[in-house]
């Protein structure tokens, strides 16, 4: 009874959840939408309104909060200076350090505006408007058109749209798709190329704590990074100039020196990437049961490879640091959430939730025709892509770890253009040059010895990994031939290739053949593994997907006719969101009682100097037995960290924390792990996003940097 008790509770937490208001703290809501939301924002303490943070006639916080494609930003000065974390600025910092300059170990601090540094591949793109659209995007469908027709006919209007929009001036538009395609919203950005890494702590500070403390509380990292937006002289935006000037945002962030205590306002803004709180139970399954073991096995594997080639030099470790971090951060990510899906019992919640659908459907003859086949079809439509996934899982995390297979995979298109007899000279020399540059990056940070344990472990993990059905003739033989010795294998694939090294990758470049391409080593396995897949697998995953996409839709549909009265927040795609809650800590087991704040007793408590990961910073050390903290103290202790209860998720990474007046509180950089559920299935009890206190910030900033002319660009607010 008890069991059954819980479950019909959970079952209603979970189906409440996926509607969107479980809780005044669940949602992830458009800019512009905020007007259901602001009686209940006025509760919580905000003082501003609605027209205060959206609003396209006038400067609004909008316009302060910059979308960095992965992770988000902020503006804090006149002068186009941003605050983000870290590990958003991670391959920056990266890409100019050196065994002579270390930037990731020693931190860089640029003296004046001459000496910040470019941040290659980083972008800032600030909202100008966004609209809803639905109306046009959908003007054509009608009921008799199948899912193909229908997704033609609204990908036409939505090009229309986009094109539109960008008539006359030098705007990026995108139109994206909410609620599985119920609603469509044009956004529009303008975005700047020239983005440059002005301060940075050292990694003792910006990634304390490592892979021991990630997505952990209690938490002590000060994760955060300093950059600033240029512009061409004349204020648009430019490629990397020294001629260009500092951006003159519209609007940038207050920062606040009053601290947060427990209970108050607090306010993400940012660009979330990706939520599936609207999965059916049958996809939770498939991510549970089937996707995340494979991506946790093969994540493993090919970060110990890495890890131990980190170890060997200061060389390697700085090559492979972003990589790395990149890889390991979604592999504890997968572990968490598995965890939590079980803890929750999510799929027999998301089932319970189904039923009370299914009933609802089958109560009205106009309802069951309409909507009441739709989990039955998802059900077979599910096990369609099941049967695949592991194929698809162990191809992207595995046989693609090393650099080597990315470059002979983009190959593919100048084997192409070589066999094409009608193709020009002008179209070969462009996809050559282009080629020269994929591999500059391919071969900026690369280890041939890592690259080729990669590979014997992607292959192996592949092959044991994947239906035998499903494996190429080809990959079969190579097993048989080599007797199942994958590292040798991987040797003879290094030996024989062109793509092993820059340098013969660069020749053959100067002199391309077709014929001379398709017999490198490297090439084959990208057609032996692709070939099988583009021909018998993917059309299958793509008619299975379509399926599913009008089937999601529909089903999104019901439920919102289900719950006229529900205010339903669409899935995060990194689009602009707002979410707000209170400053709150949470205990998560029996005799625990997380406090919602952090300070720097507990880095000294943390510290272990035979750890990299714990390691703590004289300079640090000596700040904080002196208390020479300056004025960013409170009671003469230094705050480090404290938790919200807002809704967030990756793309997160950097958003503002924002208090009741507007005023900079934090800057978000993780979830949880209690709650590694949360792109899933919103977790009302243990759900809270971690931040980096800005007075952390900015004492690092002042005193343990010495960059007070930083401190000084911006507007502190007692």
């Amino acid at each position: 009874m008890k069991n059954t008790g819980f479950k019909i509770l959970l079952s209603v937490f979970l189906l409440f959840s996926a509607l969107g208001r479980a809780n005044a703290d669940e949602g992830m809501w458009l800019w512009m939408s905020l007007n259901k939301n602001y009686n209940e924002m006025r509760e919580k303490g905000l003082k501003l309104t609605p027209d205060d943070i959206y609003n396209i006639n006038h400067a609004s916080l909008k316009d302060a909060v910059v979308s960095l494609r992965f992770c988000t930003a902020e503006f804090v000065s006149p002068d186009g200076l941003m605050f983000t974390n870290h590990h958003c600025a991670y391959s920056a910092i990266q890409e100019h350090s050196s065994p002579d300059h270390d930037y990731l170990t020693d931190g860089f601090w640029a003296g004046n505006r001459n000496e910040e540094l470019p941040a290659s591949g980083v972008t800032a793109s600030i909202l100008i408007r966004m609209e809803d659209v639905s109306n046009r995007v959908l003007a054509d469908v009608n009921e008799e058109m199948s899912p193909v027709e229908r997704a033609k006919s609204v990908q036409a209007k939505m090009k229309e749209i986009m094109a539109e929009a960008e008539e006359g001036n030098d705007y990026r538009t995108e139109v994206k798709s909410m609620l599985a395609g119920n609603q469509y919203l044009l956004f529009v950005y303008e975005t700047y190329e020239d983005v440059r890494l002005v301060g940075a702590p050292p990694s003792s500070i910006g990634k304390f704590g490592g892979d021991a403390d990630n997505w952990e509380w209690p938490r002590h990292t000060g994760d955060f990074s300093v950059l600033r937006v240029y512009t061409a002289p004349d204020g648009s935006p430019a490629a990397y100039s020294e001629e260009n000037i500092p951006y003159k945002p519209r609007k940038y962030f207050p920062v606040s020196l009053k601290g947060v205590k427990e209970g108050d306002f607090s306010m993400v803004m940012g660009f979330p990437g990706r939520t599936q709180r609207y999965l059916s139970s049958y996809g939770i399954e498939l991510a549970q049961k089937v996707s995340n073991p494979a991506r946790i096995k093969a994540r493993t594997r090919i970060l110990d490879i890495i890890k131990e080639s980190m170890n060997s030099s200061d060389d390697l470790r700085i090559k492979y640091a972003a990589r790395y971090s990149q890889i390991s951060n979604y592999w504890k990510y997968f572990i968490g959430q598995n965890e939590g899906l079980e803890r929750l019992q999510v799929i027999d919640g998301k089932k319970a939730g189904e039923k009370a659908f299914q009933d609802w459907a089958d109560a009205s003859p106009e309802r069951k025709e309409r909507y009441g086949h739709l989990l039955e079809n998802m059900a077979e439509v599910y096990k369609t892509l099941a049967g695949f996934d592991l194929y698809v899982q162990y191809l992207n995390e595995a046989v693609f770890a090393p650099k080597p297979m990315i470059l002979a995979y983009r190959a593919k298109r100048l084997d192409a253009l070589l066999k094409d007899e009608d193709m020009g000279e002008d179209r070969m020399k462009e996809a050559i040059e282009k080629m020269r540059g994929q591999a500059e990056s391919v071969y900026e940070d690369y280890d041939r010895e890592t690259e080729r344990r990669l590979l014997a472990a992607g292959m192996e993990l592949f092959y044991e990994g994947v239906p035998h059905d499903q494996i190429s003739p080809e990959i079969h033989a190579l097993h048989k031939k080599f007797k199942g010795d994958w590292d040798k294998y991987a040797s003879y694939v290094f030996r024989k290739s062109f793509f092993d090294s820059k340098d013969e990758f660069m020749a053959f470049l100067d002199n391309p053949g077709s014929k001379k391409l398709e017999k490198d080593p490297f090439f084959r396995i990208v057609n032996y593994t692709l070939d099988p897949y583009f021909e018998q697998i993917m059309p299958k995953r793509r008619a299975a997907q379509s399926e599913l996409a009008e089937l999601q839709r529909l089903y999104i549909e019901g439920l919102m006719k289900m719950y006229p009265d529900k205010n339903f927040y669409p899935d995060a795609n990194s689009t602009p969101r707002l979410t707000y809650g209170n400053v709150k800590g949470y205990r998560p087991r029996d005799a625990v009682d997380y406090d919602y704040f952090t300070t720097m007793k507990g880095i000294m408590e943390k510290e272990d100097p035979s750890d990299p990961e714990f390691v703590v910073s004289p300079v640090l050390k000596k700040l904080y037995k002196e208390k020479n903290f300056g004025p960013y103290a409170k009671n003469g202790s230094m705050h480090v960290a404290f938790i919200s209860n807002n809704d967030i998720t990756g793309g997160n990474s950097g958003s503002p924390v924002i208090n009741g007046n507007g005023e900079l509180i934090g800057i978000a950089f993780d979830g949880n792990w209690e709650a590694m559920t949360g792109d899933l299935v919103f977790d009302e009890q243990y759900k809270r996003c971690i931040n980096v206190d800005i007075r952390y910030v900015l004492f690092v900033i002042d005193k343990f940097a010495g960059a007070g002319h930083i401190i000084d660009e911006l507007s502190l607010v007692n």
